[in-house]
């Protein structure tokens, strides 16, 4: 009886050592889940693309469930949106901020990326700004006009000269970024030309002039959060959130709108008072999914027309992608 005694103990010893080694060994087998790396987002200096510097300062893209990594064209240093736009190309961003005429550039070349939320629209926003001699738009015929050729500047500026029946033919464009029209009006190099702010103070300060704005131009200039077609792919979740989070920003910005500029004004070391949302519509979650409707009047598919139409007749593209690939909405709904 004693023998049995001890035999039982020792197999129940026996079970609970098996037992036991092999809980560890699954544990030590389990899949270890790796960290995502964050999203790179590449975003530029105007002031409707700066909802991503809230968004990070105040923590909404980690709330959401989604690590980020904003990049900042003005906080870098960085003038060019045609070199951004090449080093999203190869890779070296996840997702950029880019006009819609930009966009549909940009599509011509590289069709594997998808336009997934519009952040804003400029209602007044964008300006072209002159010397002072000049008052009308009429004035501007012979005179050098600086605008960011081959993209929605471009689209911008024509729009413009339509009001007074003048076309690109009546005025001698030159190709320059936002940032520095200020310096090339003071030297004369241009007579007029195409800017936003922070860049329109400094043109204000040295005697320009405003012609037109972009609440003449209603719908026809919006930027969108574009990420490339891997990202697309591989990181829905990441994509989802980073939406949220973005839109979560703001609509906090348009809620506490000197907090939202004190933020913003100490991440990209600017002044404050160069720090306006008037002229620039944050569009919303609503907003969004109105512009995305294929059927509405208004929709992004109608404005991609215009700029795809344009891009064509003056040779800057010779085919573009079929539009409905280009925007998805699926983002701004909760995962399915």
């Amino acid at each position: 009886m004693a023998k049995d005694s001890t035999f039982n103990l020792f197999k129940y010893f026996a079970f609970f050592i098996i037992t036991i080694y092999m809980l560890s060994a699954c544990h030590a087998w389990a899949p270890t889940e790796l960290k995502r790396p964050p999203l790179k987002v590449m975003f530029g200096s105007f002031v409707g693309e700066c909802p991503g510097i809230i968004a990070q300062e105040k923590g909404f893209f980690e709330a959401q469930g989604v690590d980020v990594k904003p990049l900042n064209m003005e906080r870098l240093k960085k003038r060019s949106i045609k070199l951004e736009q090449a080093n999203f190309s190869a890779g070296k961003y996840d997702g950029l901020s880019l006009s819609l005429g930009s966009f549909i550039i940009s599509s011509a070349t590289n069709p594997d990326m998808q336009g997934v939320v519009v952040i804003n629209e400029s209602t007044g926003a964008d300006v072209v700004v002159a010397q002072s001699q000049i008052k009308t738009v009429a004035d501007l015929k012979g005179k050098k006009l600086g605008a960011n050729l081959g993209g929605f500047s471009e689209v911008f500026v024509n729009q413009m000269l339509k009001t007074a029946n003048l076309t690109s033919d009546d005025v001698n464009l030159v190709k320059l970024e936002a940032s520095e029209i200020p310096q090339y009006l003071k030297n004369n190099v241009i007579q007029a030309g195409h800017t936003w702010q922070p860049h329109l103070s400094e043109a204000m300060k040295l005697g320009g002039n405003i012609l037109f704005t972009s609440k003449q131009t209603p719908g026809l200039i919006l930027d969108m959060i574009v990420f490339r077609g891997d990202i697309i792919r591989d990181r829905p979740e990441d994509i989802r959130a980073f939406v949220r989070g973005w839109l979560q920003a703001s609509k906090y910005w348009k809620a506490n709108v000197q907090e939202g500029n004190a933020i913003i004004s100490k991440a990209l070391k600017i002044p404050n008072n160069t720090l306006s949302l008037e002229g620039v519509n944050l569009t919303d979650l609503g907003e969004n999914k109105k512009l995305f409707e294929s059927s509405n009047p208004n929709s992004i598919y109608k404005t991609a027309n215009i700029y795809a139409d344009f891009f064509i007749r003056s040779g800057n593209v010779s085919r573009i992608p079929d539009l409905k690939s280009l925007f998805n909405s699926s983002f701004l709904n909760p995962a399915p």
